[in-house]
């Protein structure tokens, strides 16, 4: 059976907890492999919508075992919020799984954050504040606190004392801020002990085991490639590893055992924050794709830049991942439309480039060569096969398709659980 990794294939929010929602039921462990409570999936069930952070979004599946692995960055308070949130709404979230080893999210971390960008001034990166940064510039420095410490005080002391002799002096010698004591942190991390300690596990012998006993594991990646620090728009970018290699060193789950990568792309792109962004639209259109397609954040509500689709970005995603299906999603976003244009290629100064450019510079120069589409104007949230969208829709999915690198095998047309057409077993 299965190990599959879902990654975003654009700048993120591109609706991986629809394209997780629609494997659900047939996977046994859902598991989030980086990132921290920087991103946001939207699920919609019925007429309920659920807005998720740091949880897996498999934890909204019956049967599912959700998992926080190695590579994620837990702000605990943040955890336990968010799980009580699902608890009052009558969902059972008694299964879910965090790694010993994943590192905490701290307070000082998240002060760090804000002030740190604060500081940057015009030269913001546009972090959300969260403290994710940090926390992973902490696990590099080998001066992080990972969950399994909070278990014991002695030692969580003492990281947590090593860590602020640095940071305290950076807070208040260089940005005028109060030093913070190790006692408020050490207490508070200390008073989610009891609570936390049925949720840990050693969880990368938990997903190997259960591959082993031919179990599907579905490894859901935060954010996306072109958010990834290796292979993203650097330094605006997140501070993991977003792509489909992050889900072996953030699971322990060996690369060997992956079978598919399924990649996911808006029918159109979004950015939120800082950074180049080659197809952004600043006039009547841009506002058109973020109102019809409720562009605003899951975490942050900022409202997300808005562009047409992307193709040498989805080609640089499929390869970057070694992606076997896209699914495309919000295509009826796109209804109404008259004319539909997709960039094809980059023009840098009176140079055609047909891939992204790997010089920054260029790649933020970079003028979108566009090719334009028919649009259509009929409802497709109802429809529920490739054959019963409009010839000038299966057009363009179909065009688009054979831009991005990969095959297309499912469909966002609406914004409901159910709202989506399938051409190819995502399993299979």
């Amino acid at each position: 059976m299965p190990a599959i990794v879902l990654i975003g294939a654009q700048w993120g929010d591109e609706g991986k907890g629809k394209a997780t929602d629609l494997l659900g039921s047939r996977v046994d462990y859902v598991v989030k492999f980086n990132g921290g409570n920087n991103a946001g999936h939207t699920v919609v069930i019925g007429d309920e919508k659920y807005a998720l952070h740091l949880l897996p979004s498999g934890i909204l599946t019956p049967g599912v075992t959700p998992v926080i692995a190695n590579g994620v960055v837990v702000d605990i308070e943040v955890l336990f919020h968010e799980l009580e949130a699902l608890l009052a709404r009558g969902l059972d979230v008694s299964k879910l799984l965090i790694s010993a080893n994943a590192h905490v999210i701290t307070q000082y971390h998240r002060t760090i954050d804000k002030v740190t960008e604060r500081f940057l001034g015009s030269r913001q990166i546009g972090t959300t504040g969260r403290g994710i940064g940090p926390a992973y510039a902490d696990k590099i420095n080998r001066v992080g606190i990972r969950i399994q410490d909070i278990f014991d005080e002695n030692i969580l002391r003492q990281k947590v004392e090593g860590a602020l002799d640095q940071k305290n002096h950076l807070l208040v010698k260089i940005y005028n801020r109060r030093a913070i004591a190790v006692n408020e942190v050490v207490d508070d991390l200390l008073s989610y002990a009891d609570r936390l300690r049925p949720m840990v596990a050693d969880t990368g012998l938990i997903l190997n085991q259960a591959l082993d006993a031919g179990k599907t594991v579905l490894f859901e990646g935060g954010q996306a490639t072109m958010l990834d620090v290796d292979h993203g728009t650097y330094p605006f970018v997140t501070s993991s590893n977003a792509t489909s290699g992050g889900a072996a060193t953030g699971s322990g789950v060996a690369p060997n055992r992956f079978d598919r990568v399924i990649g996911i792309v808006k029918a159109y792109t979004t950015r939120v924050g800082a950074g180049p962004f080659p197809t952004e639209l600043f006039d009547q259109w841009g506002e058109f794709l973020r109102a019809n397609g409720f562009e605003f954040g899951t975490t942050t509500g900022r409202p997300r830049r808005c562009g047409w689709y992307d193709a040498p970005i989805a080609r640089y995603a499929a390869r970057i991942n070694g992606i076997t299906d896209f699914v495309l999603t919000k295509l009826d976003v796109l209804t109404g439309l008259e004319k539909i244009q997709v960039c094809v290629a980059y023009d840098v100064d009176g140079q055609r480039f047909d891939e992204v450019p790997v010089n920054q510079t260029d790649f933020h120069h970079a003028v979108p060569i566009y090719q334009e589409f028919p649009g259509w104007s009929e409802d497709i949230t109802g429809v529920t096969s490739f054959d019963e969208l409009p010839r000038n829709a299966r057009d363009y999915v179909l065009a688009v398709e054979a831009m991005s690198g990969s095959r297309i095998s499912a469909i966002g047309v609406g914004p409901g659980r159910d709202a989506i057409v399938v051409r190819h077993d995502l399993l299979g």
